[in-house]
């Protein structure tokens, strides 16, 4: 994906950051307010959400597609699907940019955090257009501006002078669609019409700095230029890392404030 992190090797611990990406899920699924009998499609799915929190709400009661291209989300999807006998819902291993439906197939379609990631954006929100159904919904959560993404710009500016480029995380693809204007200008480029970009605000709560690395280490994200440092090293990033989380420490906790744009749309009748 060229993202400057590996999405095969994080799936196993990936779930650390699912409780703090559920505000989104929410906003997304009610933005298409799925009904039954409906086809859904969760695009860069990663491992399942929104997906299984659709599924588990209307079991039974439609039919949920989640697709993302590495293939060790998917089978962490599948294993979470099964775990909890949700046999509406099912996960296929493609890349958004190229999905193997046919036209017109689905209600409604749901990205989160998945678009600005692919090699195309365009191409991929061609695909969702292609494979919506007249009318159908689109939601889509994208990441805002890199100033506005406070722990992976922290991330980044500790580890700039310390690793190579290749290591860094992902600060500007992450926020390639931040910029005002530029998802809805796509998105009507392609055909959707009713395109609306909203700002929203998302907070990750912890109750201090120490509770907050943990997280960072027990999902993987940092793993690959973390490890190629040696050990001062690396208690130099986070020592660094502490020290620009602190103006978000308060009596309640560690408060750090991250903006997102979500966009609804339509595909014409």
């Amino acid at each position: 994906m060229g993202t400057g992190l590996d999405f095969d090797k994080v799936a196993e611990k990936f779930d650390a950051w699912i409780p703090h990406m559920a505000p989104v899920s929410e906003c997304l699924l009610n933005a298409i307010d799925a009904q039954p009998g409906e086809r859904i499609l969760d695009v860069a799915t990663g491992t399942g959400e929104p997906a299984l929190t659709l599924a588990r709400r209307l079991q039974d009661q439609l039919e949920i597609i989640g697709v993302d291209a590495a293939e060790a989300m998917v089978r962490a999807a599948r294993t979470k699907a099964a775990l909890h006998g949700l046999r509406s819902l099912t996960f296929q291993c493609m890349p958004g940019e190229s999905l193997a439906f046919g036209d017109a197939g689905f209600d409604a379609v749901l990205c989160r955090f998945g678009l600005m990631f692919f090699e195309d954006p365009k191409r991929g929100l061609g695909e969702m257009h292609r494979v919506l159904k007249p009318g159908g919904r689109l939601a889509v959560a994208v990441w805002s501006s890199a100033e506005r993404m406070p722990t992976l710009a922290w991330a980044h500016q500790a580890l700039r002078q310390r690793v190579p480029e290749e290591l860094l995380p992902p600060l500007e693809k992450a926020s390639a669609l931040g910029e005002p204007g530029k998802l809805e200008s796509l998105c009507r480029e392609l055909g959707f019409q009713a395109c609306q970009v909203h700002t929203a605000e998302l907070v990750y709560h912890f109750p201090d700095f120490d509770a907050y690395w943990q997280t960072v280490e027990a999902s993987g994200v940092l793993q690959a230029p973390l490890d190629s440092l040696a050990a001062t090293e690396r208690e130099a990033v986070r020592a660094e890392i502490a020290s620009l989380s602190r103006q978000y420490q308060g009596d309640a906790g560690l408060a750090i404030p991250h903006e997102y744009l979500w966009l609804f749309a339509r595909k014409a009748l």
